[in-house]
C-alpha cells in the first residue's frame, strides 16, 4: 500500500511541479545485505537482496539541454544543463540522478536530451538500506528506457557505480546497484564482484517462519565521508604488499603470512574480508542445504568481524544486535557500509514482538535514539511501474 502511494505521489508531484504530465514511472528498491560487508570492492563476494522499501521516480525527457530533479524529502528544484554535470558543479542528493545521467552518457553513444525528474520514496535514508542506490536505480532504468540505450541491467549497475564513485565522491563498490536491479522475490542475489556473475538463491524465510527485522538506530552515516574511504584505502595497501590484485585472491591460509607482513590494522582490515568472503560463500551453501535456520552464526560472526576487525560499528549497532539475539533472534548483525545505519535480526515470527520491545527498552535505558523497527522481505528488482 505504502509503494502505491508514493509512486501515485510521485507522478502527482511532478504534474503540480512541472505543469505536465511525467511520460511514466519507474521504480527501484532498496536492498539490505544479508552477509558480505565491505567485500564488494574488493571483488569478493555478497548476497543481498532488495526489499520491498522502493524509490520512485517519474520522467519525461525535454527538448532542450536543462535537466531539473525535485524530490519529496525537500523543497529545492536542482537545474543543471546536461553538459555541465561535474562532481563539482552538483551536490547533495541530486548528485546521484544528475551522475547517473553523466554516467550513461560515458558509457554509450546516444541522443541525449535534458529531462524533468521528480522523486518519493518510503526506503529510509541513512540506515545503511541503500536510499542512494534506489535514485541511482530507479534513474537509469528510465533513462535508458527513454534515451533508447539499450543497456542491460548488469551494465547499468555499472553505470550506478561509476555516477557514485566520480560523481558522488563515494568510493563505493557494486552490489547496492546490482542487488536493485537484480532483486526477485524471495530471493537473494549471490554476486561475484570480480565478473559481475550473479546467481539467485531461494532465501526460504516465509515457508520456515522467519521474518527479516531491520532495526534503524538513526545514526546516520554518510559514505563519502573519510572512514569509508580509509578502510577502502586500507585493503588496497594490503593487497600490494601481499602482491596479490585483490583481497579476492587471498584465502585464510594466506592469513599467517599476512600477519607477518603487515602492521596490526590493516592486519585486521584484511582479515575481516578474507574471513567474510568465506562466509558469504558458507552461507549460500547453508542456505542451498540446510535452510536459513542454519545462518545464524556466520551472520553473527559477520557482526563481530566488522565491530573487531573493520571496526565499523557503534555501540548503537552492537546493543542492537546483541539485544536481539538475547531475545531470540536466530542471526544478527549491523549491515551496510558501518558507522551508523541499521543492524538485521533474522527471527521467529513469533518472537518479533519480544525482539522489538526489548530493543525498544534497550535503546530507552541507555538514552538512545528511539530506533524505527520494521519488517522487510525479499523484492523485485528496477521497473517501470506504467
Amino acid at each position: 500500500m505504502t509503494s502505491d502511494l508514493t509512486e501515485n505521489a510521485a507522478r502527482a508531484h511532478f504534474e503540480t511541479l512541472y505543469e505536465y504530465r511525467p511520460t511514466g514511472v519507474w521504480s527501484a528498491p532498496g536492498r539490505v545485505n544479508l552477509i558480505g560487508e565491505h567485500t564488494d570492492y574488493n571483488e569478493g563476494f555478497v548476497l543481498p537482496f532488495a526489499i520491498n522499501r522502493r524509490t520512485f521516480a517519474a520522467v519525461s525527457l525535454r527538448q532542450d539541454n536543462i535537466c531539473r530533479v525535485a524530490s519529496s524529502f525537500e523543497p529545492t528544484v536542482h537545474q543543471i544543463e546536461l553538459d555541465a554535470i561535474s562532481r563539482d558543479a552538483v551536490g547533495d542528493w541530486a548528485a546521484y540522478p544528475f551522475g547517473v545521467a553523466w554516467a550513461l552518457q560515458q558509457a554509450t553513444a546516444g541522443n541525449f536530451t535534458g529531462f524533468d525528474i521528480f522523486i518519493d520514496s518510503d526506503v529510509p535514508v541513512g540506515a545503511g538500506l541503500s536510499s542512494s542506490a534506489a535514485i541511482e536505480c530507479a534513474v537509469a532504468v528510465a533513462l535508458n528506457e527513454l534515451w533508447s540505450l539499450g543497456l542491460d541491467r548488469r551494465a547499468l549497475a555499472r553505470v550506478g557505480q561509476h555516477a557514485e564513485n566520480a560523481i558522488v565522491g563515494a568510493p563505493t563498490g557494486i552490489m547496492d546497484q546490482s542487488a536493485s536491479l537484480l532483486g526477485e522475490t524471495d530471493h537473494g542475489v549471490f554476486l561475484d564482484c570480480r565478473d559481475l556473475a550473479a546467481q539467485v538463491v531461494e532465501l526460504g524465510f516465509a515457508k520456515e517462519g522467519l521474518e527479516l527485522l531491520i532495526i534503524d538506530t538513526k545514526v546516520a552515516h554518510r559514505h563519502a565521508d573519510g572512514g569509508y574511504a580509509s578502510r577502502r584505502a586500507a585493503c588496497e595497501l594490503g593487497a600490494a604488499a601481499l602482491g596479490v590484485g585483490s583481497l579476492r585472491e587471498l584465502t585464510a591460509q594466506d592469513l599467517p603470512r599476512a600477519a607477518e607482513l603487515l602492521d596490526a590494522t590493516t592486519f585486521a582490515r584484511v582479515r575481516h574480508v578474507v574471513t567474510e568472503n568465506q562466509r558469504v560463500l558458507d552461507t549460500v551453501e547453508t542456505l542451498r542445504t540446510l535452510g536459513p535456520r542454519f545462518i545464524g552464526e556466520l551472520m553473527h560472526a559477520s557482526h563481530v568481524s566488522m565491530r573487531d576487525d573493520f571496526e565499523i560499528s557503534v555501540d548503537e549497532l552492537d546493543t542492537a544486535v546483541e539485544t536481539a539475539l538475547k531475545h531470540g533472534a536466530i542471526g544478527a548483525r549491523m549491515t551496510g557500509g558501518g558507522f551508523g545505519g541499521a543492524a538485521i535480526a533474522l527471527t521467529p515470527v513469533a518472537k518479533i514482538s519480544e525482539v522489538t520491545l526489548a530493543v525498544l527498552a534497550e535503546f530507552e535505558a541507555l538514552h538512545y535514539t528511539k530506533p524505527d523497527i520494521f519488517v522487510v522481505s525479499a523484492a523485485p528488482g528496477a521497473t517501470r511501474e506504467e
